[in-house]
């Protein structure tokens, strides 16, 4: 659990808050479950299924087929699910398959006997195995949620501006002249890739928040998304929070869902495997966006740790996927990770993925956060992509009250709900050109570089760029830069 340790352990007092918060102290007790290991079996190609990229919707939700054809991306063969003849095979040896991942034709598979589980490389539909997860000897004692408290509040006072706590946040993007125009998110999904949503179904807080639903792809831990860790909690309110004066987020009247594709509990290399699955998922039911406050290059086995050699966006297997998600039309959106005053210092996998945003944290002084990782990826492109609050960011944790936490972990959701409105304002675009629109939109996109990346993105100046870019005759609004409310009269075609 180091990457959630570090996105933790920055707390409102700043870097002297370095010891873990007691509240997240575990009892550490024996395994109950026994001595068991997780193998991923990557398969040599997909003979037997019974899918076809003719008939799409036997396999993906008719809204992931619709982003398709609008941004006119093919169904491909990676699109096709992983042959269910190899996993009928495999369970017939007495294992279990408990994920899979059909971009990478790859399969989880537990058992009780490591060398049963060596002997699956040598089927012959079977191209390698790598062992991706160990049960230890000892687990932590699951938690209980936290109590919610009956005020939702700060620790302090409520500002009375229009955003509240969420004010200060949007206003360093410059996307509440979005807002203002209309773009709300009304009509985009968000996909939240994340370690728990501890109380996000009791605290009132998120009761007008349109949560759409919910999956653990952890297979560890088969629980409920709302019952453990609050750090998807913090990361959804930045953008689904909708309390008018006291805390608006990014993106209010999207659509979200909540999933777990993160095993706080160690930090085993199968959690990249989660997170592919995850965002398959997320793509299969139709997802937007995926936002993903998450990020690995060391792990518990220390023979399966990530090498900045490795940071070519393709290597890793979450990387490799992360770098499908705007061939599939998605908008991915990634924390660049906080070890930057630690000694890897370097962003995490996947945040070297080609094709989405790596998102930096910075004051609100515009300053880089001293703990944001920095580039450049092994082939030199640049990231972090761009920048947000990430140095006391407000947020809600699972007990209902408004925290200032620190952490690309903040800064990520808050670009991606952004994101989610500057879509929703200009839907014709592709995600790969919705990327290339918040890049240029940086205040730094002159000169990029490898702390700041393309800068500090202006979301009315990128829904500017972005409707310069429409072709003559398809024009939508009717706008005027001077108008000092940056009030635009929109005839919003997708609403």
């Amino acid at each position: 659990m180091r990457k959630l340790f570090l996105l933790l352990l920055f707390s409102v007092v700043g870097l002297a808050a370095i010891a873990f918060d007691r509240r997240y102290s575990v009892e550490i007790i024996p395994n109950p479950y026994g001595k068991s290991y997780i193998y991923r079996v990557v398969l040599k190609d997909k003979a037997g299924t019974p899918y076809s990229i003719t008939s799409p919707e036997k396999f993906l939700s008719l809204k992931s087929v619709e982003r398709r054809r609008r941004q006119g991306i093919a169904i491909d063969s990676t699109d096709l699910p992983v042959s269910p003849d190899y996993i009928h095979a495999i369970d017939k040896r007495g294992l279990s398959v408990v994920g899979k991942s059909k971009w990478n034709n790859t399969l989880l598979v537990k058992g009780p006997n490591r060398q049963e589980l060596e002997r699956l490389r040598l089927l012959p539909f079977v191209k390698s195995v790598l062992k991706v997860w160990e049960s230890k000897d000892s687990i932590s004692k699951p938690e209980g949620r936290d109590e919610v408290v009956s005020k939702f509040g700060s620790w302090g006072t409520v500002s009375n501006m229009p955003y509240g706590e969420g004010q200060k946040q949007i206003e360093a993007i410059n996307g509440i002249p979005l807002h203002d125009a209309g773009f709300r998110g009304k009509g985009m999904t968000i996909a939240v890739l994340d370690a728990g949503y501890m109380n996000v179904d009791k605290i009132k807080a998120f009761s007008n928040a349109n949560i759409i639903g919910t999956q653990n792809f952890v297979a560890v831990s088969p629980t409920t998304v709302y019952k453990q860790m609050d750090h998807g909690t913090k990361v959804l309110s930045t953008m689904a929070m909708n309390q008018p004066n006291i805390f608006v987020g990014t993106a209010p009247e999207a659509s979200y869902l909540l999933l777990r594709s993160e095993d706080y509990s160690s930090e085993n290399i199968v959690e990249e495997d989660y997170w592919a699955e995850a965002a398959e998922y997320a793509d299969s039911i139709g997802a937007d966006i995926i936002s993903s406050s998450l990020g690995y290059h060391h792990f518990d086995d220390s023979l399966v740790n990530h090498h900045y050699w490795e940071q070519d966006g393709h290597t890793a297997l979450i990387s490799r996927t992360a770098s499908m998600l705007a061939d599939k039309g998605i908008v991915c959106v990634n924390s660049a990770g906080n070890d930057g005053m630690g000694s890897w210092k370097r962003i995490n996998f996947p945040a070297d993925a080609d094709n989405i945003l790596t998102v930096g944290a910075m004051t609100y002084q515009g300053l880089n956060s001293p703990f944001s990782s920095v580039g450049p990826t092994a082939d030199g492109r640049v990231k972090p992509d761009v920048m947000a609050i990430g140095s006391s960011t407000s947020v809600v944790s699972g007990n209902g009250t408004i925290q200032h936490n620190n952490g690309t972990s903040f800064s990520c959701p808050c670009i991606a709900g952004m994101v989610a409105c500057l879509w929703q304002a200009l839907p014709d675009k592709t995600a790969k050109e919705i990327i290339d629109i918040v890049r240029k939109a940086g205040n730094n996109v002159d000169h990029p570089d490898n702390i700041y990346g393309y800068g500090i993105p202006d979301f009315w100046k990128a829904y500017q760029i972005g409707l310069k870019a429409i072709p003559s005759g398809n024009s939508r609004t009717t706008c005027t830069t001077e108008d000092k409310e940056h009030q635009c009269n929109v005839h919003r075609q997708n609403q």
